[in-house]
């Protein structure tokens, strides 16, 4: 058996213990999913005291956190504090490497952490499809129509930006699908796909599709404020729901809306009934996730633990 002297012992253990104790120290920050994609929503979480003021930005983008609970790798809630933000990565971002800056200012001192994050390609699929021809080609008649929807909109999106005075978001736990089925065969058309309209319109499916007859209840994925509930252009009958700190839910193609601009409104409350209006090939339910801007995966959303932060 080897024999060590007292002072060896010592000093394995010194230079063992800060190797330790930064091994059982969590990540500054961290990002779920944590492989970064175009299109991706992100929950991002950093450590600091709950009455800490905790702000950053990421892509242009202002991060608005909001004050939650840690919750350790056994599935235990620990008694540290954590701050957390719901952000994402727009279908159209730029890839490569992209910096995320916190900044964490508690009784008089600031502390900036600083995350380099690497965006990643999703893979999208092609397709063409045929609507009618003032779909793709409007007149002059057509051309007010898109014009004052486009009004609308931006109404609608200036309004969700005010709602950024709040210090928590409207919605609480993991988002719901706005109709039953959540299977990939209750879907006709995928997020991010590229699409030709009667091969001469390209664009991009900012949006998932999901398979309903007309007549199906629409729900609302989570808690929020009603800010457009009106017909559009393209859109066809739409809801737009504000979620707080720049979260926006769409549902699009309704046959009939349920609630009116400035209605609160719970997960899973009714807000209309699928239907085939506006730029449609059939009866669906067209419903996309908007934040700050950025058009973001609606199914991987719904995957998104988000329940027990706040």
């Amino acid at each position: 058996m080897p024999f060590f002297r007292p002072f060896q012992i010592l000093s394995a253990f010194l230079i063992a213990a800060p190797l330790l104790s930064a091994a059982a120290q969590p990540p500054a920050i961290t990002l779920t999913p944590a492989f970064v994609e175009a299109g991706s929503p992100e929950l991002i979480r950093v450590s600091a005291p709950a009455n800490a003021n905790v702000v950053g930005t990421w892509q242009g983008r202002t991060l608005q956190f909001f004050p939650g609970r840690a919750v350790a790798s056994h599935g235990k809630t620990s008694g540290a504090s954590a701050w957390y933000a719901l952000a994402g990565v727009d279908v159209e971002s730029p890839l490569g490497p992209s910096s995320l800056k916190i900044s964490i200012r508690h009784d008089n001192t600031s502390r900036e952490l600083t995350d380099a994050i690497t965006i990643h390609p999703a893979h999208y699929q092609t397709g063409s499809i045929t609507v009618e021809p003032k779909f793709v080609e409007p007149g002059p008649e057509e051309k007010k129509k898109i014009e004052a929807a486009s009004k609308a909109k931006e109404k609608a999106f200036a309004a969700a930006t005010e709602s950024t005075g709040i210090d928590r978001p409207l919605w609480s736990g993991n988002f719901i699908a706005p109709v039953p089925a959540q299977s990939p065969a209750s879907m006709t058309d995928s997020f991010g796909k590229r699409r030709i309209y009667n091969g001469k319109l390209a664009s991009i499916h900012k949006g998932t599709d999901f398979r309903a007859r007309p007549g199906t209840p629409v729900h609302a994925g989570n808690a929020g404020v009603v800010i457009l509930a009106q017909p559009l252009y393209y859109e066809g009958n739409c809801v737009m729901i504000d979620h707080g700190f720049g979260l926006i839910s769409i549902s699009m193609h309704l046959s009939r809306i349920d609630v009116k601009p400035g209605q609160q409104v719970t997960r899973g409350q009714q807000v209309g009934l699928s239907g085939a209006t506006g730029r449609v090939t059939g009866p669906h339910l067209h419903w996309a996730i908007r934040w700050q801007g950025a058009m973001l995966d609606p199914m991987k959303l719904l995957h998104l633990n988000l329940n027990n932060l706040h």
